[in-house]
């Protein structure tokens, strides 16, 4: 009895582990992509707090501003990644991740200009 519910453990903490690591690459591949004006915001108000930090820390002011603005973004991501995990959202579960899933969703079919005159030629 204490084999099986061992086992079992084990299954869902691997289960648990892959969704994890699953929300975060999904998670980290949104923000790149599609929160690009986002990353575009952070480097500015990041080169402004550089410049006004220079005069208090001249020596490492652009390194800390550089390392909290990556931190702050990689402990958003897995802290993200660990509330959704938590909720026992899986990532094949959210219909506007279909890239995610290999299927290709098409809208519309390709008409081409030559199609009324050579569709109906079989070789």
């Amino acid at each position: 009895m204490q084999l099986t519910a061992r086992n079992n453990w084990g299954h869902v903490s691997l289960a648990m582990l892959k969704s994890f690591l699953l929300w975060s690459f999904v998670l980290t591949v949104c923000l790149l992509v599609v929160g690009f004006p986002l990353v575009v915001l952070m480097m500015t108000v990041g080169a402004l707090s550089a410049i006004i930090l220079q005069s208090v820390l001249p020596i490492s002011s652009v390194l800390l501003v550089a390392g909290m603005i990556i931190g702050i973004n990689i402990l958003a991501i897995l802290i993200s990644a660990a509330l959704l995990t938590a909720k026992g959202v899986h990532p094949h579960e959210v219909s506007w991740l279909h890239w995610l899933h290999g299927e290709v969703k098409t809208s519309h079919q390709a008409v081409y200009a030559s199609c009324p005159l050579t569709c109906g030629v079989v070789h």
